[in-house]
């Protein structure tokens, strides 16, 4: 009995967890280049009380065994980089990549993060950055007064200049590929990290080596799918509710074998 206490307790801890999980991605539905995350599980060490292939006491074996979990824990997740839908802007700085990658941006201790977030703009300095200020890798300054910025499916930025009746290229937009793009760690700010296990990231010019290619006046939308969570959400709900159930019935499976010994 006790150990159907402790494993159900498991159950509800686990399918809380997936709850929790759910909940992030439906919050995230209407954001800019949002993954969804999903949650994997496995099984407990499991109490073997008759191994499989045992010699029985008339000596014929057994076919199998007799062996009782104890229970279920969180093993990972992992963000779904399918693409998202696009969503027309009309911002000409608004870009999204149509296929694999990631733009990259220079983060205030230097180092570079990743992201599916192109909603770009230039500040007051007229370099390219987020939304959140952090500058486009490798940078890119829109000159004063320029006019008609133009992003290219390759990544090429031109603008018109004053005086000039040909466009100006300013900057090429570089974006990186990972071996392992289900290792990366998600930061937060729609922010992307390179870890052990995403491998070292693969700068390319967009269109070549497999990347994906820009689209401008585009931003990606989230790719959570709200029929799917809510079929996900009822599941964790029912697996949750039965584990509660379990634990109510061990409990009064336990009441009866005391009372039976009073």
């Amino acid at each position: 009995m006790l150990r159907s206490l402790n494993t159900a307790a498991a159950g509800m801890l686990a399918n809380q967890l997936m709850v929790d999980n759910i909940s992030n991605n439906i919050a995230n539905i209407n954001t800019t280049g949002y993954k969804k995350n999903s949650v994997s599980f496995q099984d407990l060490l499991y109490q073997t009380m008759i191994e499989p292939g045992t010699t029985s006491s008339d000596g014929t074996k057994l076919p199998g065994g007799l062996q009782v979990g104890m229970g279920v824990k969180a093993a990972g997740s992992s963000h779904d980089f399918t693409v998202g839908p696009a969503n027309n802007t009309g911002n000409p700085w608004d870009l999204m990549i149509s296929g694999t990658g990631f733009f990259q941006v220079t983060m205030p201790d230097q180092t570079i993060a990743y992201t599916r977030d192109g909603s770009f703009s230039p500040n007051a300095d007229g370099i390219l950055v987020t939304s959140d200020g952090h500058p486009v890798q490798p940078q890119i300054q829109v000159p004063p007064n320029s006019t008609n910025p133009v992003v290219g499916s390759d990544g090429k930025v031109t603008v018109q200049l004053q005086g000039q009746t040909t466009p100006t290229e300013i900057g090429q937009i570089q974006t990186a590929t990972f071996s392992n793009q289900a290792g990366l760690l998600a930061t937060g700010q729609n922010l992307f990290q390179a870890t052990d296990a995403s491998g070292e990231p693969v700068e390319a010019t967009p269109g070549t080596n497999g990347t994906g290619t820009i689209t401008a006046q585009y931003l990606e939308g989230s790719n959570v799918q709200m029929v799917d969570e809510m079929v996900n959400l009822i599941m964790a709900q029912r697996a949750y509710e039965m584990s509660s159930k379990a634990i109510t019935t061990s409990d009064q499976m336990l009441q009866d074998a005391n009372n039976l010994h009073s």
